[in-house]
């Protein structure tokens, strides 16, 4: 089991440094440009082939040929996407996936997925967090946005004041972080995360602004904490 997490490890630390940290900004534009006419496409996709079977110790022919494969089509396709985040999230997915099927197929006996499911669709302690998890998202936003309309109303251009759904994202993400802060006991942290907000919020200087967002964050901080307390008393 301990060799198989760091083969897996080990193959995870060569994509991170073959595709971020070894990889300079011109290359990736050069790629964009000229695509499989760019010189920096196979430079790029020989270094990450050559890292793939030294962390690994070229212990499987066949990885690092699967790798050379697999990561070439992926930048290629990549190098016709226009530079947003989401072909970047679907660029790393794919390349994640192909290091864990190849994980799969060098470990069959460590990893299950059939057993891992059923696990799943057993297991309440996982439901009982995927549950919670669902409910801090869209469910409490929307209840806390009914709660504070009567606020919102009486700000000037309001809209006019935020980015379009920053908030929303705002807000789950502070509800998300809060809930798993509370289920590892980690309280102070989130003493740190509620001071950073009200301070950056206050720096604004409009008091009827700080005021909406000090009662949706109390409230949106208040819901997270107690779900995480009930949760954490559940599983």
């Amino acid at each position: 089991m301990d060799n198989a997490i760091i083969w897996l490890l080990r193959l995870l630390a060569a994509h991170l440094l073959t595709d971020f940290v070894l990889q300079p900004g011109k290359w990736v534009e050069a790629r964009r440009e000229g695509h499989l006419k760019a010189k920096e496409f196979w430079w790029h996709l020989g270094l990450t082939t050559l890292m793939a079977a030294w962390f690994t110790c070229f212990d499987t022919w066949w990885v690092p040929i699967v790798i050379l494969v697999t990561h070439g089509l992926i930048d290629w396709w990549k190098s016709y996407q226009p530079n947003e985040i989401r072909y970047f999230m679907i660029d790393q997915l794919l390349h994640l996936s192909v290091i864990g099927i190849l994980w799969w197929l060098k470990f069959p006996e460590v990893f299950s997925i059939k057993q891992w499911l059923n696990t799943c669709m057993v297991y309440p302690q996982f439901w009982t967090v995927a549950i919670a998890v669902i409910f801090l998202t869209s469910p409490v936003g929307i209840t806390i946005g009914m709660l504070t309309r009567s606020f919102r109303e009486k700000i000037e251009d309001h809209g006019k004041q935020s980015l379009a759904n920053a908030g929303t994202w705002i807000g789950v993400l502070e509800r998300l972080i809060i809930f798993f802060l509370v289920l590892i006991s980690r309280y102070e942290a989130i003493g740190l995360l509620i001071a950073a907000k009200s301070i950056i919020r206050l720096k604004e200087g409009e008091q009827k602004m700080s005021e909406y967002v000090l009662v949706g964050t109390l409230l949106s901080v208040s819901v997270a904490m107690l779900t995480g307390f009930i949760v954490s008393k559940v599983i």
